[in-house]
């Protein structure tokens, strides 16, 4: 610890929203530093880099008018930390952790570093028990498991923002005493976006904390936004033994936003122009989400993905798919004739899925009716391609049968414009499907369990 805050005024180069200063002796990556300058009360920075006695600086503010001949650096020797109590559900917060909900700021219990650090792989418990999200695609077929990373792989003009929404809205743990929360963090948002959400959160059941960074926002805070909320996350989760649901939309922003970092940087580019450090982090993110020995609580992700071109190899679903446990995809085929959400079920997979069904969780059957209906499915869309050939005229019955099944499968269970489901009502327009197509096995035809 420095005996007194450490001022300088050798700032010598000034390239966007970074700030190069000269001749430091002290100072540490991450530092919290405060820039005064004439007609600017006090900007945040943090130190991105240390070469020598050069520091490379992101501030957090606008740069323009700045003149680096006439402003003061202070070095607080404090990284950014997050303020941290109960108080903080309910409430919504700007990309820097300040209220915008015109309440005032919470009185803090603790403080902790924003950056915080991965679970320690020793210390994770398996994820299990099933988080009902009221989506049948997502429940019936992709299951969410508590402690899980589950990411929403969309491509423009798909409804995302939608999907989310109901996610947001309905989704929660059944038959538990537990506090569950949902934390919901949207990054880079135009204004008719960050409306559509504020309409969302007002309809929210659930306790929730929202931080919003809008398009116009300082860079820097985009990168900042997703660690306060999974500070926050852990704090709710590992203090107060919540079950937390993260959901952050777009991290394509957040990965564009590091990438303008690194150019600014004039680092050396990786592929697609994006840093090379890409992969670890979004790790140093994802990995923060699970279930720790000695606490009762957990943090589930969903981060969605834009993917850019609807290309699902571009770098920023492809390290996505490497760090999280499967993938929710939509699809614009789905989309066009009116399906909503258009979930593709065939490429969408939850690799924990079987750890949070089946008897005591959701149904004893659920394991089974997935099984057929994802194996029906199959044949009935990879059967469309043989009907655009040959015409349906010229297909065999069974193959006809199967393409009608694959229809209103879409159509019934895919698609749900009607109130959330429940698990149970989900399984049984499942099971209602395949016995009218009687392509459920004979061991498996047994009545549905009400709820």
């Amino acid at each position: 610890m420095r005996l007194s805050e450490h001022r300088y005024r050798t700032a010598y180069r000034i390239a966007g929203q970074l700030l190069s200063v000269g001749n430091v002796h002290e100072a540490r990556i991450g530092e919290v530093v405060q820039v005064v300058g004439p007609g600017i009360i006090r900007m945040e920075g943090e130190i991105l880099e240390i070469f020598k006695g050069n520091i490379l600086i992101q501030l957090f503010g606008e740069t323009r008018g700045l003149n680096s001949k006439n402003i003061e650096i202070i070095f607080t020797d404090t990284v950014r930390q997050v303020p941290l109590a109960k108080d903080v559900l309910g409430r919504k917060f700007n990309g820097s952790f300040e209220p915008l909900d015109d309440l005032p700021m919470f009185i803090a219990s603790e403080w902790r570093p924003a950056r915080g650090y991965p679970i320690n792989p020793v210390a994770r418990l398996r994820p299990e028990e099933f988080i009902e999200t009221g989506i049948s695609a997502i429940d019936g077929l992709n299951t969410l498991v508590k402690g899980q990373k589950l990411p929403i792989f969309s491509c423009a003009g798909l409804p995302a923002k939608e999907l989310v929404a109901q996610v947001l809205q309905n989704a929660r743990l059944r038959e538990s005493s537990k506090s569950f929360a949902v934390v919901f963090v949207a990054l880079g948002l135009t204004f008719h976006e960050y409306s559509f959400y504020l309409d969302a959160l007002e309809n929210i059941e659930s306790e929730f904390v929202a931080i919003i960074n809008m398009a116009d926002d300082p860079v820097m805070e985009r990168l900042m936004a997703p660690r306060f909320a999974l500070t926050v996350a852990e704090y709710l989760a590992f203090d107060h033994n919540m079950d937390i649901l993260v959901l952050i939309t777009d991290m394509t922003n957040y990965c564009d936003a590091l990438r303008e970092i690194s150019n600014a940087r004039k680092e050396l580019p990786g592929r697609r122009g994006y840093p090379g450090y890409m992969y670890s982090d979004l790790a140093s993110l994802y990995e923060r989400a699970g279930r720790i020995r000695g606490s009762d609580g957990s943090i589930t992700m969903i981060p969605v993905i834009t993917m850019p071109e609807d290309d699902i190899t571009h770098p920023i679903p492809d390290l996505t798919g490497y760090i999280t446990e499967g993938q929710i995809v939509l699809s614009r085929e789905l989309h066009q004739p009116g399906v909503f959400p258009p979930i593709d079920v065939l490429p969408s997979l939850s690799r924990l899925m079987q750890k949070g069904i089946g008897s005591g969780r959701t149904r004893e059957d659920h394991r089974e009716l997935a099984n057929q209906l994802y194996r029906n499915y199959a044949k009935g869309r990879e059967l469309k391609k043989l009907e655009a050939i040959v015409g349906r005229d010229g297909m065999a019955e069974s193959d006809q049968h199967l393409l009608d099944f694959a229809a209103v499968f879409e159509n019934e269970f895919i698609h749900q414009a009607e109130e959330p489901r429940s698990i149970y009502k989900t399984l049984d327009i499942g099971l209602k499907i395949l016995e009218k197509f009687n392509l459920m096995p004979d061991s498996s035809k047994k009545d549905p369990v009400k709820e």
